[in-house]
C-alpha cells in the first residue's frame, strides 16, 4: 500500500507510524474475531454478593488503609450532550420548516418532547430557560403555549440560549438544589469529596474531555472552586486531558482502502473510549476510582453509592495484600512445594475465577509457577455489577482468553457471536450488567507502575459504518475502555445495588425520581 509524502507529513504530526496505519486497515480487512463465552458470571461463580456485616468490614478496610493511599477519581467526559437532545432536535427543526405553526400533532409524534414541555419546570435548568425566554419581552406561562415550542427549543439548543445541543454533558444542570442547581461535573467534585479524599482532605480528580470544551470545562472549575472546597471540607485538585492524537484510527472506504478527503488528505477518527487507556497510563495513583460523567446521583440518594464505592475499594485492598504476600513470597524460595503450589491454585480459580488452558495440569512445577506468578503480577480491578433490569450495556462473563484460560470479563454483545445457539444461550442465561463502576489498582507488589498497554487485547475492536459528505465509510474503534483495553487485567466482580446506577442517556432521564429533589 502506497502512501504519499503528504500522507507521510499528516502521520508524523499525529505521532503516528505507517506500520500502525497499515495494522489498522488490516483489522478492517480481517475484522475481530467474536470473544468465546464459557459462562456467564453470576452470584454462584464469579460475582461477590456482601452481606451487611461484609459491607461494614470492607468500608472500614477502606477507612483505615486506602485514606493513607493516594487516592484519584477519573471520569471520561468527553461526550457531547448532543445525543441527549436527538429527538428534541428533530422536533425542532420539523418546526423551523413548518408553515402552519403551532403543529400540535408534532407532539405527537415526539412523546419525548411532549414530557419535556410537560414537565419543563421540573428540570434543574428551568429558571435559566425562563429568564433567556423572558429577556426577549415574553411572558413565560405553564403549560406551554404550543406557539412557543419552536423559541423555547432553540433558547435550550442553540448559541442564543443555554446552547445544551452543542455542550458536554459535564456542563449541563442535572439537579435543582434548595440554593442552587449542579451540573453533572460539580456533582462529581461532591462525590468525590465523599468517596475520594485522603486524610489530607485533598480530593484528586482527573476528567477527559473534548479539546473545544477544556476552557469551558476550567472556567466552572474555578467558578465553583471555593465555594465548593468551603461547604465539603475538602481540597481539591483538578486535571484535564484530552484523547491522546495517535489513537485516531484511519477510515476506509467499502473496499477497505484509505478514504480520502475532498483535498486528498487522510480522515482519521477517534479511536473510542478505549484510547483512554493512554490518558490512565499516564496518571498515578494508588487506588483509582472510574466513573462516567452522566452517571451521578444526588446528595438526596447519594448515601448507597459512597458506601459502595468505599466497599469496592476495600475489597481491591483486601486482594491486593494476598496477592502481593503470594508474590513477595515466590520472590523468596525457589521450591514452595506441592501444597504451596495447590494453595496458590486455587486462589486462582476461587477468588480470582482464573482456569488455566489445557495442558497446564502437565507442566513441570517451575513452568507452573511462571504461569501463576504472570497472573498474580497484573493490574486489578474491582467492578460494581447491577441485577439486569433490561438497562443497555456490557454484562459480567467468564471468557476464554488467547492463551487459551478462562477468565473474568466485561463483554459487550458486539463482541459475541449472537448467530451462535450456544453463545446466546449463555447471554440470555447472564443475570447482571456492567453499569461501569471500576475501582483500580494499577502498581505491582513492588510500588511500581503497570505499563497497562501491555495488558490490552489488541485482537478485540469494533467496526461499523459511518458517512461523510454523502459518501459511506468504516470506521473501527479501539478495544473498549472496560472490555478488550483491561482485558489481561485481575477482575473481582461484586453486586452493586441498582440505586447506585443512574445514567443520563437522553434529557427525560432527568425526570427519574432518582434525579429529582424528591
Amino acid at each position: 500500500m502506497d502512501f504519499s509524502q503528504a500522507d507521510s507529513e499528516q502521520l508524523k504530526l499525529k505521532g503516528l507510524e505507517i506500520i500502525q496505519v497499515i495494522t489498522q486497515i488490516n483489522n478492517f480487512r480481517s475484522g475481530f474475531p467474536y470473544l468465546i463465552l464459557d459462562s456467564p458470571a453470576t452470584i454462584k461463580h464469579g460475582i461477590i454478593k456482601c452481606n451487611e456485616n461484609e459491607l461494614q468490614f470492607y468500608i472500614e478496610v477502606f477507612e483505615n488503609k486506602g485514606r493513607k493511599k493516594e487516592l484519584l477519581k477519573f471520569v471520561p467526559a468527553s461526550g457531547a450532550a448532543s445525543r441527549m437532545f436527538k429527538e428534541l432536535f428533530e422536533c425542532y427543526y420539523e418546526l423551523k420548516k413548518s408553515d402552519d405553526k403551532p403543529q400540535n400533532d408534532l407532539l405527537e409524534k415526539y412523546p419525548g418532547v411532549k414530557q419535556v414541555f410537560d414537565r419543563i419546570n421540573d428540570f434543574a435548568f428551568f429558571n435559566e430557560l425562563k429568564t433567556k425566554f423572558e429577556s426577549n419581552g415574553k411572558e413565560f406561562v405553564t403549560p406551554v403555549n404550543p406557539s412557543d415550542y419552536e423559541f423555547l427549543l432553540e433558547l435550550l439548543l442553540e448559541e442564543k440560549g443555554l446552547n445544551y445541543g452543542n455542550l458536554p454533558k459535564g456542563l449541563l444542570l442535572f439537579h435543582m438544589y434548595k440554593d442552587r442547581p449542579r451540573t453533572s461535573f460539580e456533582e462529581h467534585l461532591v462525590e468525590g469529596s465523599h468517596h475520594c479524599k485522603d486524610n489530607k482532605n485533598l480530593v484528586k480528580i482527573h476528567f477527559t474531555v473534548s479539546p473545544e470544551h477544556i476552557e469551558l470545562f476550567r472556567k466552572k472549575f474555578t467558578d465553583k472552586k471555593s465555594l465548593l472546597e468551603k461547604e465539603l471540607s475538602s481540597q481539591f485538585k483538578i486535571e484535564f486531558s484530552i484523547q491522546k492524537p495517535y489513537t485516531d484510527i484511519i477510515a476506509v472506504d467499502l473496499n477497505n482502502l484509505p478514504f480520502r478527503e475532498v483535498d486528498s488528505s487522510l480522515l482519521f477518527r477517534p479511536g473510542g473510549h478505549g484510547a483512554l487507556l493512554e490518558n490512565l497510563n499516564q496518571l498515578n495513583a494508588d487506588i483509582i476510582f472510574i466513573k462516567n460523567i452522566d452517571n451521578i446521583i444526588s446528595d438526596r440518594l447519594r448515601p448507597a453509592t459512597v458506601h459502595y464505592k468505599k466497599c469496592l475499594a476495600g475489597i481491591l485492598l483486601e486482594y491486593q495484600e494476598k496477592i502481593f504476600n503470594y508474590l513477595c513470597f515466590l520472590d523468596g524460595t525457589n521450591e514452595p512445594g506441592k501444597e504451596k503450589i495447590e494453595e496458590l491454585e486455587l486462589f486462582l480459580k476461587n477468588r480470582l475465577c482464573v482456569r488455566p488452558p489445557a495442558g497446564y495440569h502437565d507442566l513441570a512445577d517451575k513452568e507452573k509457577l511462571d504461569y501463576i506468578r504472570k497472573k498474580l503480577n497484573r493490574p486489578v480491578r474491582v467492578c460494581g455489577m447491577v441485577v439486569n433490569e433490561g438497562e443497555p450495556g456490557g454484562g459480567p462473563f467468564l471468557a476464554v482468553n488467547s492463551d487459551g484460560s478462562v477468565s473474568l470479563q466485561v463483554v459487550e454483545t458486539s463482541q459475541i457471536d449472537m448467530d451462535n445457539p450456544e453463545q446466546k444461550k449463555i447471554v440470555e442465561s447472564s443475570t447482571h450488567f456492567n453499569p461501569v463502576d471500576l475501582i483500580c489498582g494499577i502498581k505491582d507488589y513492588k510500588g511500581k507502575k503497570f505499563d497497562l498497554v501491555k495488558f490490552r487485547d489488541t485482537k478485540t475492536g469494533f467496526i461499523s459504518k459511518k458517512s461523510k459528505d454523502g459518501r459511506e465509510l468504516k470506521a473501527q474503534e479501539l478495544p473498549g475502555l472496560w472490555n478488550g483495553a483491561m482485558s489481561d487485567w485481575n477482575t473481582i466482580f461484586v453486586e452493586t445495588p441498582i440505586e447506585t446506577f443512574n445514567p443520563v442517556k437522553t434529557i427525560n432521564d432527568l425526570l427519574r425520581e432518582n434525579h429529582q429533589p424528591g
